[in-house]
């Protein structure tokens, strides 16, 4: 099967994502991405948007909610130390965006995840466990 060659904008986004990847905690601009990417501001925003089928920013938002929800169920780090780790500037912004995207505000996030962790039968389905061979009512003394 014969490759395909890529054009100079999917290697320019390819570059723009792993500048994203790797500094997604720092203030990324629309400008900055651009520069990075050798190309005009609407030609980039049109080339990124057609390859990954979201914007930069959007794409740098969820990169940083996907990093908070990881540190949120990880780590005891502070919810406050991590809106600010991961590149959001408002503890109110990223509470909010994080109920929107997630459905539950960080500390709730937070705690359900420390609960999973803990109980892992009450987040698994019952049919699951009779799939499995586990009497649901047994499921205690086979996690022992």
């Amino acid at each position: 099967m014969k490759e395909r060659k890529r054009d100079f904008s999917e290697l320019a986004i390819e570059r723009v994502q792993r500048l994203i990847e790797t500094h997604y905690g720092e203030r990324l601009d629309i400008g900055a991405l651009c520069d990075v990417a050798h190309l005009s501001r609407f030609h980039f925003i049109r080339a990124f948007r057609t390859r990954l089928r979201e914007t930069p920013h959007q794409y740098l938002i969820r990169r940083r909610i996907d990093r908070a929800r990881e540190l949120l169920a990880t780590s005891e780090i502070s919810i406050t130390d991590i809106c600010f780790e991961v590149g959001f500037e408002s503890l109110g912004s990223f509470s909010s965006l994080f109920h929107r995207v997630v459905g539950w505000p960080p500390s709730v996030y937070r705690a359900r995840s420390v609960e999973q962790r803990r109980n892992p039968r009450n987040y698994i389905p019952a049919c699951c466990w009779t799939m499995f061979g586990f009497e649901v009512s047994n499921f205690r003394e086979a996690l022992e």
